[in-house]
């Protein structure tokens, strides 16, 4: 038997044969595909591919029927099973599932009509070609076979040569049929399981068909919506309704290769939602668009989210408002605005919140930050419509003005927010009052660039802040020149510190009732290339600012313990003196302060009982707890503690109790006119009283005549210093009159007269 495939059965040349060994195999390949197991688990379409050939049920009572039939279509390479009645050929199909019945109308117990019907009843039979036999002329019996589920019927007598080419006929085209039925199969489960909803529009009757999904997306039943294009674009948004027609349109007229565009488009709940839609337009041999098959997919949750990193980029994630980048873009287009527009002018406004710190470290970060959204939502009360109201970072806000008519908008504006800041904040019961410094610049300058505009209104902000209070500033050019003679000095510094620039002078602090030195305050000095000796007025600001005062304070500390150590070495005059050195606030905030100072006083091998460190009030209002903690760490080493400047800060007599200060410097601002005004004398008294009181002893700063030095005297004053009494030396003038001058008259004592 040859086993070839029946859709080629019209090419078998029968005189052609198979090789037994060849035959045999296929014999056992066909009977591994075949077996009842295998099948039952195929639809019928994979089961006839895995065959070697077609399978042919023959079912008929008369004998000869069978035999002709098997001798017919087994030499045109079908298989047969044979069944002498309707009961028989219902057993081997269910064993066997044929490709194909051939039955006789009249048999025995089970006739065809009923084996028909009970075929069709089985799920692996719904489908299965089945072929009647019929009298000549028995149209009765044609019409009730096919009513039942018959595929074709053959007359008796049977043109027994023709027959092989009617079956591979009905089998093709039953092949044919299970094909496109499982096409149809496949695309209603797509349509039907497809995420995306899928449409097809019909050109030729301009009718659009919607899969349920597709309407389902939109919160639609299947029959709400109908097959009218408008359906679909009426419901696009206004704004997106005329790219989407325009890009259908460029694709069916062939300008793009595919079609595809974003859209809003409204649901059943008349809200719109994000869908991405795309399609593919079916062309005849011309050319011409009469169909185009597509889907939409929803892409509200992705568009959401990305509108949501775009306002994330530019606002602030605390308050919700503009943030820099945004603000600088808008400042920018005002910029860009007033070039082309004359009488465009416009404003901003730089916001600093006073005392901030104090509340944040105080009440802590969660109402810190409850108070920056707060004091955001009562600016946004206060300024106009179409003004933007940016955070900047920190603390810090700005104010856009647009079309302003001139500054006294901003200058308004800005009394406005004085004014609403001024009512209590309750955070978390605590009811707190916060006022803010304000830097104003406006338009009429020419700025060219936001980033300068900008710079320039915090200049003035700065300004206000130094002033204190709740106050603004109109930001004018001597202020930008005086903030780049800053960024000038602070360059200046950096280089300073690399090429060893600086000096240190001493100063010495006289022993009242002795009229002798008792020790030296080191002063540093700025020996500048181009602008000569400098003080520290004329760069200490910069420095703190910067910070650099920490490695140019660690450095004038080095040198003085170094200094001193060496006259002690050299001098008896020089075994009690003591050496003097200021401590800035940002020298005192370091974590590693006492580290560094022990590592210095250990290299320079001086007795930190000859240390004293002079700290002003500011720098312990900047971190009290911290700063109280160094201190007490500092006063364990052996090293003494001096309150500088007393008098010009808060002159808070906590701070006397509360440090553990050994020594109290009265500013010099209540030395210059003790000698002829009574009540800084008075006030002098009261503080050296004070501070014997509390167990320190007392240094006045500024004495300039011997009349004032008596008077200090009086007052129980122990020490001394000031330019009218010597002024700072450096090291080696001081060693070379010490050298010089056997009775050390020049700096042991001094004439008050």
């Amino acid at each position: 038997m040859k086993v070839v495939d029946p859709v080629n059965l019209n090419s078998v040349d029968p005189a052609s044969s198979v090789p037994d060994e060849q035959c045999d195999s296929a014999i056992e390949l066909k009977s591994a595909n075949t077996s009842k197991k295998h099948r039952e688990s195929m639809s019928t379409h994979h089961r006839t591919t895995a065959r070697s050939s077609s399978l042919v049920l023959v079912a008929d009572d008369d004998p000869m029927i069978r035999l002709l039939a098997h001798q017919t279509l087994t030499d045109k390479s079908f298989e047969v099973l044979q069944a002498e009645d309707g009961r028989h050929a219902l057993e081997l199909f269910k064993a066997e599932e044929p490709d194909l019945v051939l039955c006789d109308v009249m048999m025995p117990e089970i006739d065809g009509f009923e084996l028909c019907t009970s075929i069709r009843a089985m799920k692996q039979g719904e489908h299965v070609p089945i072929v009647m036999l019929t009298g000549l002329n028995d149209a009765k019996s044609i019409k009730q076979a096919f009513s039942i589920g018959a595929t074709d019927f053959c007359e008796k007598p049977v043109n027994w040569e023709l027959l092989p080419y009617k079956l591979d006929y009905i089998l093709r085209a039953s092949s044919t049929f299970s094909e496109l039925q499982v096409s149809e199969e496949r695309y209603s489960l797509v349509a039907h399981g497809a995420n995306d909803g899928l449409w097809d529009w019909d050109y030729t009757d301009d009718r659009v068909y919607f899969s349920p999904r597709w309407k389902f997306m939109l919160g639609f039943t299947e029959d709400a919506i109908g097959h009218d294009p408008l359906e679909w674009i009426d419901r696009i948004h206004a704004d997106d309704k005329s790219h989407v027609i325009n890009d259908l349109h460029a694709h069916k007229i062939e300008q793009t290769s595919h079609f595809e565009c974003e859209y809003r488009i409204k649901n059943a709940e008349g809200d719109y939602r994000w869908m991405v839609c795309r399609g593919l337009a079916v062309r005849n041999e011309d050319g011409v668009a009469y169909r185009m098959i597509g889907s939409q997919s929803d892409i509200n949750d992705r568009k959401q989210a990305e509108e949501k990193l775009v306002f994330d980029a530019v606002h602030d994630a605390l308050t919700g408002l503009p943030n820099r980048i945004l603000f600088l873009d808008r400042l920018n287009h005002c910029i860009e605005l007033s070039s082309r527009r004359k009488n465009f002018s416009f404003a901003i406004l730089y916001l600093d919140l006073n005392r901030f710190k104090i509340i944040n470290d105080s009440l802590g970060h969660l109402l810190g930050d409850q108070l920056l959204v707060e004091i955001g939502s009562r600016i946004k009360l206060v300024i106009r419509k179409g003004d933007t109201l940016s955070r900047l970072g920190g603390d810090e806000f700005v104010i856009l003005c647009e079309e302003i008519e001139d500054i006294t908008v901003a200058t308004n504006l800005a009394d406005r927010i004085h004014e609403e800041l001024l009512r209590p904040i309750d955070l978390d019961g605590q009811k707190v009052v916060v006022g803010c410094s304000i830097g104003i610049t406006d338009s009429s300058i020419g700025y060219q660039r936001p980033e300068d505009m900008l710079r320039d209104a915090d200049a003035a902000m700065y300004r206000a802040k130094v002033r204190t209070g709740s106050r603004y500033e109109i930001f004018d050019i001597s202020m930008h020149k005086k903030a780049m003679n800053v960024l000038r000095i602070e360059s200046d510094l950096r280089l300073a510190l690399e090429k060893k620039q600086f000096e240190v002078h001493y100063q010495p602090i006289v022993e009242i009732e002795e009229d002798v030195v008792s020790g030296f305050e080191a002063l540093v000095r700025w020996n500048h290339p181009k602008q000569g000796m400098l003080i520290p007025e004329e760069f200490l600001e910069v420095a703190i600012e910067s910070r650099l005062i920490v490695p140019l304070g660690r450095w004038v500390l080095k040198q003085a313990c170094r200094q001193m150590q060496t006259w002690k070495e050299h001098w008896e005059e020089a075994k009690d003196w003591t050496i003097s050195v200021n401590l800035s606030a940002p020298e005192l905030a370091q974590p590693d302060l006492v580290g560094a100072m022990n590592e210095i006083i250990d290299e320079s091998g001086l007795d930190p009982n000859f240390l004293k460190l002079e700290i002003t009030e500011t720098s312990l209002v900047k971190n009290s707890s911290h700063a109280l903690e160094t201190m007490n760490a500092l006063r364990e080493r052996g090293i003494h503690l001096s309150i500088d400047d007393f008098g010009t800060g808060y002159s808070s007599f906590s701070y006397l109790h509360q440090f553990p200060f050994d020594e109290l410097k009265i500013d010099r601002t209540f030395i210059s006119e003790l000698d002829n005004r009574s009540d800084k004398q008075q006030i002098v008294n009261a503080i050296v009283s004070l501070a014997h009181n509390l167990g320190m002893t007392v240094v006045a700063e500024g004495s300039a005549s011997g009349a004032i030095y008596e008077n200090l005297r009086g007052a129980s004053c122990e020490y001394a210093q000031g330019f009218s009494i010597m002024q700072p030396k450096s090291a080696s003038e001081i060693t070379r009159s010490i050298a010089v001058d056997v009775d050390r008259t020049e700096i042991t004592s001094f004439s008050t007269s």
